[in-house]
């Protein structure tokens, strides 16, 4: 399955929310969209959570990260990601075009 990032940034609102109950109710949502939770962690900087999740496809991503902000207040910003062997691949099809 297809690996995805999220970047999640508090509002003032969401802080006032962070709490186990509100954890584990997120971890059972990305369950709940095909998902599997490869890591979480907050971090301090321009992001407050990053996390790396596990998909089928970009739509269960996307979607979640939207159930993810009506959920939580969070705002996150998701990308895929490829593996470093898999980018060099890539550009070096590219370099032959």
């Amino acid at each position: 399955m297809p690996i995805f990032m999220m970047f999640g940034k508090y509002t003032t609102e969401a802080m006032q929310g962070i709490s186990p109950g509100r954890t584990e109710k997120a971890v059972r949502l990305i369950k709940a969209n095909g998902g599997k939770v490869v890591s979480m962690y907050a971090v301090m900087g321009k992001h407050d959570l990053v996390f790396t999740l596990d998909f089928p496809d970009s739509e269960s991503a996307f979607a979640t990260s939207v159930a993810l902000n009506q959920l939580t207040g969070i705002t996150f910003t998701t990308s895929p990601v490829v593996e470093v062997e898999m980018f060099d691949r890539l550009i070096a099809k590219a370099k032959e075009i």
